[in-house]
């Protein structure tokens, strides 16, 4: 491969404290040779060289909740497709659930979708096995053994471990192997057969409802057993204020754990569900503008330390069913970073905050050596422009289903590059 360098563009890497234009020199290997103020055109020669002035160039974002469809719902999506769908959104890495058909809860399963993503992915796979055997919340599985062949983190992704003496053992273990608990934390009784936000809407559309009670029990409990045990803990998604004021209470004891949530649940409310919308039934559920604007300050203050796409992939006649019988969630990966720059566009973020909770955040909670553009790492690179406007429609949309919850919806900022390993796999 021969030496590419991209110049004349605002380099973002809050890994590294990087805000500065320059350029990023990338050898034959794929690998980050220099980067800073001196890379300029006239100072290499016998390279490809991208010009991207009034463009940003991050690293390549890191997506730490993705679900993909093999094996067992390819026709939801598969590593091709979430790929393709995942680049064109400057997603270079993404830590994927267990909940496929098998679920991650065996050596084999696990080595068959490492394998599977090693030919089919452009991306690079982070799959996470499950914390009980199927996801049952029942039986803990061999976190040992499964971190030994590559599993990167635990959890049941759309279900939360609801036995209290289960989710002891999960803590217990979990220190001494020093794994990755990461929890949905929703309880099951108080969100029984529930669709949407605890809120008048809930009534006036006649649909069961999921309170923002049944997440905060949840922590709580999770917060008790992670100051007796010091396991490595990250809360996978909160939607609600009230878990934001219980995690900043645990953190200010000195609690290290850390805390994600969706762009979704960042950017919609539950008004926006309108009359039935069903691409709009997610799990969390949207909550309401007051739990929004907390969840931004939240991300303001440190307080949430990861965004997610909360990419989940559902075929239309999954979507095109009444409210209460329709699948939940929402294609995303592509949208992450639009999505994540209206917060900067209208005031509410700084940019270098949001890129932070986009790269180099989720790769240190993981546990990866991505995230960055430090000298010598892997070339994953994201560029685009900051301020191009845009309209999001279903027939441009890669990932195989189309259920985004904000089609049609202006967007202000798009991808026109992604690099991995030095790779140029998407340009505009």
């Amino acid at each position: 491969m021969k030496k590419q360098c991209i110049v004349n563009t605002r380099i973002i890497d809050p890994g590294n404290n990087i805000d500065q234009i320059g350029g990023v020199l990338i050898n034959e290997e794929g690998k980050i040779e220099a980067i800073g103020t001196k890379v300029t055109k006239d100072n290499v020669s016998d390279v490809i060289i991208y010009d991207c002035k009034n463009k940003i160039t991050i690293p390549g974002i890191v997506d730490m909740r993705v679900f993909v469809g093999e094996p067992g719902f390819e026709y939801k999506e598969n590593f091709r497709t979430l790929s393709q769908a995942a680049v064109s959104g400057g997603v270079t890495a993404a830590a994927t659930m267990p909940n496929t058909n098998p679920v991650i809860d065996n050596v084999s399963t696990l080595d068959f979708v490492k394998r599977r993503s090693r030919d089919k992915s452009t991306i690079k796979i982070f799959p996470l096995a499950t914390l009980t055997k199927n996801a049952d919340g029942k039986e803990i599985t061999e976190f040992g053994l499964l971190k030994l062949r590559g599993a990167w983190g635990f959890t049941d992704g759309l279900s939360c471990v609801q036995s209290n003496k289960v989710m002891d053992r999960i803590f217990n273990y979990g220190k001494n192997k020093e794994i990755l608990i990461v929890q949905f934390t929703q309880d099951n009784e108080l969100s029984e057969n529930g669709v949407i936000n605890d809120s008048l809407l809930a009534t006036k559309l006649g649909l069961k409802s999921i309170p923002a009670i049944a997440e905060q029990i949840i922590i709580e409990r999770d917060l008790l057993l992670l100051e007796q045990y010091h396991t490595k803990y990250h809360i996978a998604l909160i939607s609600s204020k009230e878990s934001i004021d219980i995690i900043k209470k645990a953190k200010a004891k000195g609690l290290k754990f850390t805390v994600g949530v969706s762009i979704n649940n960042l950017s919609l409310n539950d008004n926006d569900i309108g009359d039935f919308k069903t691409f709009l039934k997610l799990s969390p559920p949207l909550r309401s503008e007051q739990d929004r604007l907390a969840l931004i300050k939240a991300v303001k203050e440190g307080v949430i330390d990861v965004i997610v796409s909360d990419h989940k992939p559902e075929d239309e006649e999954s979507k095109r069913l009444t409210f209460q019988q329709a699948a939940t969630g929402a294609s995303g990966i592509e949208t992450l970073l639009p999505l994540a720059l209206e917060l900067f566009h209208n005031g509410t973020c700084e940019l270098n905050l949001l890129i932070k909770n986009l790269t180099s955040n989720p790769a240190k909670i993981l546990g990866i050596r991505n995230g960055t553009l430090s000298v010598g790492s892997e070339a994953d690179i994201a560029v685009f422009d900051l301020n191009k406007p845009w309209v999001l429609k279903k027939e441009n949309i890669l990932s195989k289903s189309k259920n985004t919850a904000i089609e049609n919806r202006k967007l202000q900022g798009k991808v026109s590059k992604t690099f991995i390993n030095g790779k140029l796999v998407f340009s505009e």
